[in-house]
């Protein structure tokens, strides 16, 4: 979960998935690659996904859930961390990721919980707001 202040506001950077309709909010996540500390996974996620680059704080901690694919049950668990915003613009991401990415964009901290698509992402965007005394 990326974060910084804009004009002494606490924001944080989302992304809407390609294929989702406008105000579909959700925090930006990848695939561990081999050989990949989830740390640097999210590290990297961000980079690709948002634009910006961030500095590593501290985790928040996993989020688990089930879902279905090809009728398959798919369990699977989202450890997010804690960044702060370093280098580089929101949106500004390589065109390979805009098959995934449709923008990217700083929402408000203390309305993530009510504009995050996820319950599980309301949760860890709480526990930010709570952690920055947001």
């Amino acid at each position: 979960m990326l974060v910084r202040s804009i004009r002494g506001r606490p924001m944080l950077g989302a992304i809407r998935p390609q294929g989702k309709p406008p105000g579909t909010w959700v925090l930006p996540k990848g695939n561990v690659e081999p050989g990949e500390a989830p740390a640097d996974t999210a590290l990297r996620e961000v980079r690709e996904e948002t634009g910006v680059e961030g500095r590593l704080v501290e985790k928040l901690g996993d989020v688990r859930y089930v879902y279905t694919w090809e009728g398959e049950r798919i369990f699977k668990i989202v450890s997010f961390f804690l960044l702060r915003a370093t280098r580089g613009r929101i949106g500004e991401i390589d065109d390979a990721m805009r098959v995934e990415v449709a923008e990217a964009r700083w929402l408000p901290l203390d309305e993530a919980p009510r504009l995050l698509a996820y319950g599980g992402e309301r949760e860890t965007a709480a526990k930010a707001r709570a952690r920055l005394g947001a």
